[in-house]
């Protein structure tokens, strides 16, 4: 019996359905949260602060740039640019895709 080979696009266009469909939007909107949390990681390991250090220097706590750090979801665009800016010292670029 020969096995298909199936690429990540062709697995999430089976499970999670096509482009446009709720399930599969919903899907791509967690999986850029989680990059959002993943970059914040890497500028602050890339700044050598911990998550106490950033914290103090956004005025939060470290367990919310924990949460941050591991799902960017539920972050306003306002904490977002505080994170980026005065505590990373960086600048947030956004773009938007029609």
């Amino acid at each position: 019996m020969k096995m298909e080979t199936k690429n990540w696009k062709k697995i999430k266009d089976s499970v999670y359905g096509k482009k446009g469909t709720v399930r599969r939007d919903e899907l791509d909107r967690e999986f850029e949260s989680f990059k959002i949390g993943l970059l914040l990681r890497k500028a602050r390991e890339d700044k050598h602060l911990t998550q106490d250090q950033l914290a103090d220097l956004v005025d939060k706590k470290r367990t919310f740039i924990s949460r941050v750090e591991n799902n960017g979801g539920n972050l306003t665009l306002k904490t977002l640019f505080d994170i980026v800016e005065k505590g990373l010292g960086g600048k947030v670029k956004i773009s938007i895709e029609m």
